[in-house]
């Protein structure tokens, strides 16, 4: 996260927005206004066990999913002055990079699909796998039940993990979910892609599955990594955010 907070302040020296007011908004934003109404009910913000916070920057608007939350108002300056020592305070100044390199023009889809959204999209990433790979072996780590479910009925080994301890060991499309702290380099190292969500950036495990990754291709999916994908110059999908 450090090189993140570098890049993004020099961003922020460059176009001369230090002092510039930015409101996080995360009270938390509604279900209806982060996902709309899709098909399915298993996603995490329907569940509650998420919730997206949204910052607004000059009529630009930046997402990060958290499971720690509350209001936030105040500069850019006040941003790059967080600890980023938590959930909260990472979910705060990355949601806050989304919203600032969005009104730049710098990123795009920074926020969260609605309706069939999260549907198409799965159905694009399996289409995406089937065309450009054969008989590979795939880690979707953060359950995504959506990409879950049509990964696991393509022609791929294909393996879960997840932090959340109600999913962890449960059986979930034919496949068991393994443990995202403890099983996390042993399902790193079997497959030949992680599909790594982009919430990893706000709860701390990034560095660590970069890490783990090496030379390792992989693929980060989700609203949350967009600025830090950009910066940092990271493989992202998200087709159908806005």
């Amino acid at each position: 996260m450090n090189l993140v907070f570098d890049k993004f302040k020099d961003l922020v020296e460059k176009h001369g927005l230090r002092k510039h007011h930015i409101e996080i908004i995360c009270n938390p934003i509604s279900t209806d206004r982060a996902i709309g109404t899709p098909e399915r009910k298993d996603f995490p913000l329907l569940k509650g066990k998420e919730r997206l916070m949204e910052a607004e920057f000059a009529g630009s608007y930046g997402q990060a999913y958290t499971d720690e939350f509350g209001d936030f108002h105040g500069t850019i300056e006040d941003v790059l002055s967080l600890s980023l020592d938590n959930n909260y305070e990472r979910a705060i100044f990355i949601s806050s990079i989304n919203a600032v390199m969005r009104h730049l023009n710098l990123i795009k889809g920074t926020r969260h699909c609605r309706n069939e959204g999260p549907g198409e999209c799965s159905e694009r990433l399996l289409k995406n796998f089937e065309i450009c790979f054969k008989d590979l072996k795939i880690a979707l780590i953060g359950f995504q039940p959506a990409m879950a479910e049509k990964l696991s009925s393509g022609h791929f080994s294909f393996r879960i993990a997840d932090l959340d301890p109600d999913n962890i060991g449960k059986i979930k499309f034919g496949t068991e979910i393994m443990d995202g702290e403890k099983d996390i380099k042993k399902i790193i190292d079997w497959c030949d892609v992680p599909l790594v969500t982009g919430t990893t950036a706000v709860n701390g495990k990034m560095k660590e599955i970069l890490d783990i990754c090496g030379e390792k291709p992989f693929i980060f999916y989700g609203v949350t990594i967009a600025g830090i994908a950009s910066l940092m110059g990271l493989t992202r999908f998200c087709p159908k955010s806005f």
